[in-house]
C-alpha cells in the first residue's frame, strides 16, 4: 500500500504543480452555476406600472382607481392626459387607463363606457389589468341593472359591495421550478466536467508511456495493476473535490435550494464519478496515443452529454433521441436527481442506483478485458 500511496501523491503533485490544472479541475465546474444562475436566477415577479387619467372625477371612477391601487403587482400613477403618450413611449409606464367624462354615468346605467386602455406592450400587459378591472366594473354594472333607477337601492347595494363582510385571503406559493432548473443544469455541467476531468487524468497513463516514465516505474517494485489503481484513486479524489465544492457553492454561496439533502446529491454524483472513471479507462484502453485518446473522448463525451439532457430539457428532443438517452449513464444520473427533487427517497431509487453501478462495472470490465488482450508492449495489465 505504501507504493500505491506514493504513486497517488506523486500523480497529484505532478498534476497540480501546473496552476492551469487547478483552474480546470476546481474552478471550471463552478461556471455551470454562474450560467444557470444567470438563466434562471432572476425574480419571476413582475410589477405592472399603470398610469391613470381621471377626467370623470365621480365616485365610481374614484372607487375604481382605489380598487386598482390595492392590486398586488400593480403600481398606480395619476397622470395628465397630455403626458400619457410620452410616458408609454418612454417605457416608464406599461399602460395607461383613461376614465373619460361620463364613465360613472355609463356604469350607473348598466352599460360601461368611456374607458380606454393604451399600451405598446400588447396583450401580455393589458390582459392582466383587464381581467381585474373589467370584473370589478361588471360587478358594479350588475348592481346598477338590478337597482335600475332606484338610486337609494343602488347606493345601499353599492355600499354593501364596497364593504363586504367576507374577505378573500390569498397565499403566495413558492415556485420551486426555477431552483430545480438551476440545480439540474448546474449538475449537468458538472457531469460534463467530470467526464472531461476523468479523461484527462486517465490520459496521464498514455502520456507517461509515451515519455517512457511508465516503464521506468515498472522497473521499480511497482506493477501495472498498482499503477492503474493509483490513477483510479486520483480520479476519485479530484472528482470528490469537484462535487463537494460545486454543491457547497450552490447551497452556501448562491443559496440555491437544490431540494435534496446535501449528502444524497453527493452520493448520486459520486456514483457517476465511478462511471466517469470507467469511461475514461475504456477510452484509454482503446487508444494508441494521447492524441487519439483526446479525440475519442470528445467524440464520446460531447454528444452523449448533449442528448442526455444536461444542457436543456430532454422533452424538447425527438422521441428517437430520448430513447437513445435511456442507454446513457448521464440520463440516469439526472433522472435520479429529478426524482429525489420530487420527493422520492434514495432507498426507493435502488433500481436507478443499480443501473449506475452496472454502467460503472461494465466500463471497468471492458477496459480490463481490452488491457489484458492487448499483446503489444504498451499494455497495462
Amino acid at each position: 500500500m505504501q507504493t500505491v500511496f506514493w504513486l497517488i501523491s506523486n500523480t497529484l503533485r505532478a498534476t497540480f504543480k501546473n496552476k492551469k490544472n487547478i483552474i480546470m479541475y476546481i474552478l471550471v465546474p463552478l461556471i455551470g452555476i454562474f450560467i444557470s444562475f444567470l438563466a434562471y436566477g432572476g425574480s419571476n415577479k413582475t410589477i405592472v406600472h399603470v398610469g391613470i387619467v381621471n377626467e370623470d372625477h365621480q365616485y365610481i371612477a374614484n372607487d375604481t382607481i382605489k380598487f386598482l391601487e390595492h392590486l398586488d403587482n400593480v403600481r398606480i400613477e395619476i397622470i395628465n392626459i397630455s403626458d400619457a403618450n410620452d410616458k408609454i413611449a418612454s417605457g416608464s409606464l406599461d399602460c395607461v387607463i383613461s376614465f373619460h367624462d361620463g364613465f360613472t354615468d355609463s356604469v350607473r346605467s348598466g352599460n360601461p363606457n368611456h374607458i380606454q386602455i393604451s399600451s405598446i406592450k400588447g396583450a401580455q400587459i393589458t390582459s392582466f389589468v383587464k381581467s381585474y378591472l373589467y370584473n370589478y366594473i361588471d360587478n358594479v354594472s350588475a348592481i346598477s341593472r338590478v337597482a335600475k333607477t332606484d338610486q337609494t337601492k343602488f347606493n345601499q347595494m353599492y355600499s354593501n359591495y364596497q364593504n363586504a363582510s367576507f374577505k378573500v385571503a390569498t397565499k403566495t406559493l413558492s415556485d420551486s421550478s426555477q431552483s430545480e432548473y438551476m440545480t439540474t443544469y448546474s449538475l449537468g455541467f458538472l457531469i460534463m466536467i467530470m467526464l472531461m476531468s476523468a479523461g484527462n487524468l486517465s490520459e496521464i497513463i498514455l502520456k507517461e508511456k509515451e515519455n517512457r516514465i511508465y516503464y521506468r516505474l515498472l522497473s521499480a517494485p511497482i506493477n501495472a495493476r498498482k499503477y492503474i489503481f493509483s490513477n483510479v484513486v486520483v480520479n476519485m479524489i479530484v472528482m470528490t473535490v469537484q462535487v463537494i465544492i460545486t454543491l457547497l457553492f450552490m447551497t452556501k454561496v448562491f443559496h440555491i435550494d437544490i431540494h435534496i439533502p446535501f449528502w444524497e446529491a453527493a452520493v448520486v454524483m459520486m456514483l457517476f464519478a465511478l462511471v466517469s472513471v470507467g469511461i475514461s479507462l475504456m477510452i484509454v484502453a482503446f487508444s494508441n496515443s494521447s492524441k487519439s485518446s483526446g479525440a475519442l473522448q470528445n467524440l464520446i463525451v460531447v454528444p452523449t452529454v448533449m442528448i442526455s439532457g444536461c444542457f436543456w430539457p430532454i422533452e424538447i428532443m425527438p422521441s428517437s433521441v430520448q430513447r437513445i438517452a435511456d442507454f446513457l449513464p448521464q440520463r440516469w444520473t439526472l433522472e435520479t436527481l429529478t426524482k429525489l427533487q420530487q420527493g422520492s427517497s434514495l432507498g426507493s431509487l435502488y433500481l436507478n442506483i443499480l443501473i449506475l453501478l452496472v454502467f460503472a462495472a461494465a466500463f471497468f470490465l471492458i477496459a480490463i478485458y481490452r488491457f489484458s488482450r492487448n499483446s503489444s508492449t504498451r499494455n497495462f495489465v
